[in-house]
């Protein structure tokens, strides 16, 4: 998994560099480390920089008081995808089953318009290990408990956030 992890911080990095930025998204659990990697990169985590250029995908908090349909919900994260997107730009996606349809259809909606992929997924990562290309990057975590997965989501994330930092302004 170490290896894994370097080559999706080198991605990253490469990304914000050339003018990108990193879109990240989750279900769940996974939400929340998504939204907090964004967080990380636009405030920082241990030490004083500039903000980075990063978004976590809505999950349509407001859903149960407007009436999207089910399909608005499934394309959610794709249509914010092909909204926020440009080529060059990291999806980042948590996923602990690789099998819901929002995820894989904004996977879907990256590659076409020529982003990077970057997945942190679990077990065997389901569909979307299917996805992957030889730009992306898979870091598959070799736990099916969840409450493991998401503690290993966390430790991916901080140790992807260090990696960037480390990378574009020197070690601390």
């Amino acid at each position: 998994m170490p290896e894994r992890i370097d080559e999706a911080g080198q991605i990253m990095v490469k990304s914000l560099i050339e003018g990108g930025k990193i879109i990240a998204c989750g279900n769940g659990a996974s939400a929340l480390n998504a939204s907090y990697f964004a967080q990380i990169l636009l405030n920082q985590l241990t030490r004083e920089r500039p903000s980075l250029p990063a978004i976590a995908l809505e999950t349509h908090p407001l859903a149960i008081t407007n009436n999207l349909s089910k399909q608005d919900l499934l394309d959610g994260y794709a249509k914010q995808v092909r909204a926020y997107g440009q080529p060059g730009d990291v999806l980042l996606v948590f996923t602990t089953s690789g099998q819901s349809s929002n995820i894989i259809k904004a996977i879907e909606t990256a590659l076409s318009r020529d982003m990077y992929i970057i997945a942190i997924t679990a077990s065997d990562g389901g569909s979307v290990a299917g996805l992957i290309g030889s730009n992306d990057v898979e870091i598959r975590i070799p736990a099916m408990s969840l409450p493991r997965v998401i503690e290993v989501q966390l430790l991916v994330t901080h140790t992807l956030c260090d990696f960037i930092d480390n990378s574009l302004f020197g070690e601390i």
